[in-house]
């Protein structure tokens, strides 16, 4: 299976940052499906896919977000907004999760993958002892934003990720403090509107040959 070149390089050019979305159009059910599903396909180093992400539809929970969004009224104009999360501490848990998954999706023992088990575990106690796992879970998370992008993008859906944020009111709002898990990235999607300016700008990207190298 694959996509024309010529639809991925239009799609990524007609894609940009959305910074007004029209609150009156909401994306289809199927469309919406399809996004998620891209989400669950996502890749992430070992498969552990160290991330929940949440949908919010709620009218009142939006609105209640955007003063701490730095009052960006995508977070509540969207049609969807996509709150991508990971855990504050990734446990073991999270790796003997996988191996479950493994064993129920493709067959085998969780013996069998004992080894698997050591080595990622391994991985996961020098992140630990670095300080940095919810940084790497974090960094994964992105892709997961990249792909969900893309997907949209293919699918005539607008997006903007957002960084800016205080993750420490949206953990509160959201109740993720008492889940273990914060707030990464935000990614609203759904329709721009013919108000939004930026939409009809050129996309502003240094050369081919100032950023891609052959060796």
């Amino acid at each position: 299976m694959s996509a024309s070149a010529s639809d991925l390089i239009a799609a990524l050019k007609w894609r940009y940052a959305t910074k007004v979305f029209d609150p009156t159009r909401k994306i289809p059910a199927d469309i919406w499906s399809a996004l998620e599903e891209s989400l669950v396909l996502t890749p992430s180093s070992f498969g552990l896919q160290p991330w929940k992400f949440l949908v919010i539809q709620d009218q009142a929970l939006r609105e209640s977000l955007v003063p701490h969004a730095w009052k960006q009224r995508q977070v509540a104009d969207c049609s969807h907004l996509l709150v991508m999360t990971v855990p504050r501490e990734l446990g073991e848990d999270c790796i003997d999760a996988n191996i479950a998954r493994i064993v129920e999706v493709r067959g085998g023992t969780t013996d069998a993958l004992a080894g698997l088990r050591n080595m990622v575990a391994g991985f996961r106690a020098q992140l630990s002892a670095k300080g940095q796992l919810m940084t790497w879970a974090k960094l994964q998370s992105y892709i997961a934003l990249g792909q969900f992008m893309l997907a949209a993008s293919l699918l005539g859906i607008d997006t903007c990720p957002m960084e800016g944020f205080v993750a420490e009111k949206f953990d509160e709002i959201l109740g993720l403090d008492k889940t273990g898990h914060t707030t990464a990235v935000l990614c609203p999607a759904g329709y721009r509107s013919a108000a939004d300016k930026y939409a009809t700008l050129p996309k502003v990207r240094f050369e081919s040959k100032d950023v891609i190298e052959h060796r």
